[in-house]
């Protein structure tokens, strides 16, 4: 695969990755806000910070490639988060948590896939963080 190919798939990976994690925060804020423990409560949005924090990281790395998020999935992915989030204040505690196993699962294939691709097209800087 050439260069210019895998920084295309990369691009789109970063996307991705840059809306789920905004699906991902907002779907942890409305969890957090769902439990009654504490203790609970604090952990989730401790996981809800590091979503935001992933996004930041993604954010930039698509600045740099000089690409941007696209608007239609960034709509999607606070629908879908928020509605997540929602539904965690009735599903109880087993939906959330599979779900959000479920997507974390697949995340991490697509960030190993995107630390190829950045290897691929010449942004080794990114392979750590990906």
């Amino acid at each position: 695969m050439d260069m210019e190919t895998s920084r295309s798939h990369l691009i789109q990976i970063l996307r991705l990755a840059y809306s789920g994690e905004l699906a991902a925060g907002h779907a942890y804020r409305g969890h957090a806000r769902s439990v009654s423990d504490p203790a609970e409560r604090d952990r989730i949005r401790q996981i809800e910070d590091e979503e935001w924090h992933h996004r930041r990281l993604v954010g930039g790395m698509l600045e740099s490639l000089g690409a941007q998020p696209l608007r239609r999935r960034e709509i999607r992915a606070a629908i879908v988060g928020r509605i997540l989030g929602s539904l965690c204040h009735v599903s109880g505690w087993l939906a959330p948590m599979y779900g959000a196993g479920k997507l974390e699962s697949r995340n991490i294939r697509e960030y190993e896939d995107a630390a190829r691709f950045a290897r691929d097209c010449g942004r080794g800087d990114f392979v750590d963080c990906l």
